[in-house]
């Protein structure tokens, strides 16, 4: 059995990543699944928060691997064929995450009011709160802790 499987990370803006990896811990939209070689087909839904993937040693330069995390925020994760494709509507590095510009984008959807007669109040009351979740969990990432 294959010790790694293949990884591929696209937004609509970019292909952030293409690689081996021994383990990923996904968000999906109902909780946290984990993958790794052999998994069986999957297709799931994918929620917001931290995309954990763990690296093997690699065979030529015995280098340890080590692991990444991506923010990732809407859009679908399908295993297939021994290859994990994650089609993230929002994703970053979180190493990229910058707290301040989180707060920011926090306050800045905080603030959002929305007309009560507005006809489409629904529609723009749950943007404004996945971007206060997205927001929230940004800063979570940015500053390395469990809670915000």
């Amino acid at each position: 059995m294959a010790k790694t499987f293949r990884v591929k990370l696209v937004t609509p803006a970019a292909s952030l990543l293409d690689d081996s990896v021994e383990s990923a811990t996904v968000p999906l939209w109902d909780g946290l699944m984990g993958f790794m070689p052999g998994r069986a087909p999957i297709l799931g839904k994918l929620g917001c928060g931290e995309l954990q993937l763990t690296f093997g040693t690699d065979a030529k330069t015995k280098a340890e691997g080590g692991s990444t995390s991506y923010f990732v925020d809407g859009g679908v994760v399908r295993m297939a064929e021994g290859q994990l494709t994650i089609l993230a509507e929002r994703a970053a590095p979180v190493r990229e995450l910058v707290a301040s510009d989180a707060e920011a984008q926090l306050a800045k959807a905080n603030n959002d009011r929305i007309a009560f007669d507005d006809p489409n109040r629904d529609a723009k009351n749950q943007r404004r709160e996945r971007e206060i979740k997205a927001a929230k969990e940004k800063i979570r990432l940015a500053r390395g802790s469990k809670a915000v």
